[in-house]
């Protein structure tokens, strides 16, 4: 019997490196699993999902016994704020990040708000630890494979953070005091049991009372001949603090057919018994009762499985503790559950005068005091499926909605991936305008970045204005200006004139009709591009840049009529009444927060302008990178860019430049059809790590599903759904969402375009 509470915990003795040992010469590991997008599957990537899981299964060693758990908490107040919500700055916009950390709070506690962690801890008899480290070692390979091949990725755990897995269980509420450091507490001579264990224990016959929560172990003590692959999750699903765990032990193929074997012999003996008996009696016609039959085909079709299906033998156990603040609530709680069984089928049982030695079984711990084993082949074991749908949930992360499985928030950050370029796509009216406002608008009162918009149809002007930011309305007429040939020296990639000299030829294309070159013109504007420069780029790229205007003087100063030709084309660009590109820019561009109001250009224009504004936005990025400060990039109707061969390059090799210069684009489209057109546009939307795909047209879905691998399940987000639902692509993950931002504040007003919900 325990003499206190810490003698409770089986643990003797934790490694700096995560080994922690559980008894004589027995040692274990514990690994955090990702969760993986098979609830939302479709039949066909379930059943692919299910043969890898059981792969995974099979090569589980018989040497070691295995536990999988899960982990259900419910989120720490005080360390969920923290995550989430934005700081004051004492600034003109704190009003604004007051309304939006409300959002954000009410989202929380609207939410599922339980945080599921998985584990797959193993346990394995060594001489010494360091045998122990070159198993796991080995093991952790071999099961970050296997994990790799679901879609799934793992993590070795740490000594502090197994040991934070414990003291989470134990104390909850106290989630966000934990601060363990294990070399002070080792140098002061405390055991890390008194920092973990609970400060009462009272183990009564069906329960555990842990300082002042109560808590009860129950185990699946019947299963049914037929069990749905989403047994578990539901169990799992409930908000309640609760654990889960099966420990696994695979029985050796040799062994497991000698079993069979064995009991089938007997099954066998006992028919042959019973018919002698019949027989005997004069009774030659009588059949083999039913249940003696059922016996000898059942261990026929085992013997089978293990022979000639790769299937192996496991011996399982499957326990589970739930947490509850009062006992008439741990009461509902375990009928819930018991209920639920039932309905599937399966007995779940409560354990009497057990429930200490159940409570270290379930843990993550790397023990297991109950032998309720349940003999299961492979597939049978590979039906409680960990799995369920994937979470993301980045520290700081921009808030994007809820998972429409979870209920949880998904809170990502998209500088924390690959490469941090999206693409938010939909039909008119499904929301993309307003995804794209809720994203800057976190970015303006979270972080220090710079955002450049260009906007097609002057829908974020009223936001970038109260949020303090500078509206650039761009046209023919427009007193505002931006210089075409506007350069620093830090200017592209290798050589700032060859860059420069690319983007005149793009702009050139989209100037000259037909939109395409005669020979030799791409050959004058380079050498017209260096000349113009010349004199510029002695000064050290200081002074006043040149312009179109002098751009087209060096041209007609060349001798070949191509260059006259084209000189004809720019005239009206640079002399004529579309001249607004060819002054020098005279608009304030240190603004962090640039609006481009392009919605007067006309169409003539339009090209040009957006073509412009890109070049004008690079020159504003390599000027952030020296500065180290980020930059969000957002163009509206971007399909008008891949139209043409040399802007559609000129975009592909910015969205390629800007990560690293620290800068993140996001195109916005309603064509989503004529921008898949573009084998450019196409590489740059599958490149892309962020894409929010909201409601979609037909033809639009079976594009982006051939593009990136969507399931015809993940389809029906996106199709014929509400504003602000849909799917989120996130690095490898695929999540679906929804976003109802709350109507009754001032943000909603200004960033809704519908009419009927301006006040």
């Amino acid at each position: 019997m325990p003499r206190s509470v810490q003698d409770t915990i089986p643990v003797k003795i934790v490694y700096d490196d995560g080994i922690i040992c559980v008894g004589k010469n027995q040692f274990s590991r514990t690994y955090r699993f990702e969760d993986i997008n098979y609830q939302v599957a479709s039949e066909e990537d379930k059943e692919t999902m299910f043969e890898k899981y059981s792969g995974l299964l099979n090569s589980l060693d018989s040497s070691a016994d295995t536990k999988i758990t899960i982990f259900n908490r419910k989120l720490n107040t005080a360390e969920f704020k923290s995550r989430i919500l934005i700081d004051r700055a004492d600034d003109s916009l704190d009003m604004y990040r007051e309304e939006y950390n409300r959002m954000l709070l009410h989202k929380g506690n609207a939410g599922n708000s339980i945080t599921q962690e998985k584990y797959i801890t193993v346990t394995i008899a060594e001489k010494s630890v360091e045998d122990a480290r070159v198993y796991f070692h080995r093991f952790g390979a071999e099961l970050s494979i296997h994990l790799n091949k679901l879609g799934s990725k793992c993590t070795e755990l740490g000594a502090v953070e197994r040991l934070r897995i414990l003291h989470d269980f134990y104390r909850s509420g106290e989630e966000s005091s934990f601060a363990f450091n294990i070399s002070e507490n080792r140098k002061k001579g405390h055991s890390f049991k008194d920092y973990i264990c609970p400060d009462s224990l009272e183990i009564g016959k069906d329960y555990v009372k842990m300082g002042e929560r109560y808590a009860r172990v129950i185990f699946l003590k019947e299963y049914a001949n037929f069990i749905r692959d989403d047994f578990v999750t539901e169990l799992t699903n409930r908000c309640k603090n609760m654990m889960l765990s099966m420990d696994v032990i695979p029985v050796s193929t040799g062994e497991a057919v000698k079993e069979i074997e064995s009991r089938l012999l007997g099954a066998e003996t006992n028919i042959t018994n019973w018919q002698r008996r019949q027989n005997t009696n004069n009774n030659f016609s009588a059949e083999v009762p039913y249940d003696m039959e059922m016996q000898r085909t059942e261990l026929r079709e085992f013997l089978d499985d293990i022979s000639n299906r790769d299937q192996r033998m496991m011996l399982t156990v499957m326990t589970l503790v739930h947490t509850a603040e009062t006992m008439e609530q741990l009461d509902q709680d375990t009928k819930a559950l018991l209920t639920m069984g039932r309905e599937r089928l399966c007995q779940l049982a409560v354990l009497k005068f057990q429930q200490l030695d159940g409570l270290n079984t379930v843990l993550p711990i790397g023990t297991r005091k109950i032998d309720t084993f349940r003999t299961l082949t492979t597939e049978s074991l590979a039906v409680m499926m960990p799995f369920r749908v994937q979470e993301i949930s980045h520290r700081k992360g921009i808030y994007y909605g809820q998972n429409i499985v979870s209920k949880n928030m998904i809170l990502a950050d998209r500088r924390q991936l690959l490469n941090g370029n999206s693409f938010i796509l939909g039909v008119s009216g499904s929301g993309k305008s307003f995804a794209a406002k809720c994203e800057i608008t976190n970015l303006m009162l979270a972080t220090d970045a710079d955002i450049l918009i260009i906007d097609p149809e002057r829908e974020y002007a009223p936001l970038v204005r109260a949020l303090g930011g500078e509206v650039m309305e761009i046209s023919a007429t427009s007193p505002n200006h931006i210089n075409a040939m506007d350069m620093t020296k830090d200017y592209g990639e290798i050589n700032p004139i060859i860059e420069k000299s690319q983007f005149l030829q793009s702009l050139c294309e989209q100037i000259i009709a037909g939109h395409t070159f005669s020979r030799g013109q791409q050959s004058i504007i380079d050498r017209c591009t260096e000349s113009v420069y010349r004199y510029y780029m002695q000064g050290n790229y200081q002074g006043v840049p040149p312009t179109l205007q002098d751009f087209r003087e060096e041209l007609l100063k060349q001798p070949e009529p191509e260059a006259h030709a084209l000189a004809l084309e720019l005239e009206l660009f640079t002399k004529g009444s579309l001249n607004t590109f060819a002054r020098q820019t005279n608009v304030d561009t240190e603004n962090r927060l640039i609006c481009y109001d392009i919605m007067e250009l006309g169409e003539q224009l339009r090209p040009v302008g957006m073509l412009v504004i890109l070049d004008s936005i690079l020159n504003r990025i390599t000027a952030n990178r020296k500065k180290g400060r980020k930059t969000f990039v957002y163009i509206d109707e971007i399909y008008l860019l891949f139209m043409h061969e040399y802007s559609a390059q000129f975009l592909f090799k910015l969205w390629k430049r800007v990560r690293k210069y620290g800068a993140f684009c996001t195109g916005i489209t309603q064509d989503v059809e004529d921008l898949l057109q573009s084998h450019v546009a196409r590489t740059m939307l599958s490149n892309s790590e962020f894409v929010i795909m909201l409601n979609q047209a037909a033809t639009n879905r079976e594009e982006l599903a051939g593009l990136l691998d969507i399931s015809d399940t993940q389809l029906s987000y996106i199709t014929d759904v509400d504003a602000g639902h849909g799917l989120l692509k996130i690095g490898s993950s695929l999540v679906p969402f929804e976003n109802h931002f709350p109507r009754d504040t001032r943000l909603y007003q200004l960033m809704t375009t519908k009419s009927a919900d301006r006040e």
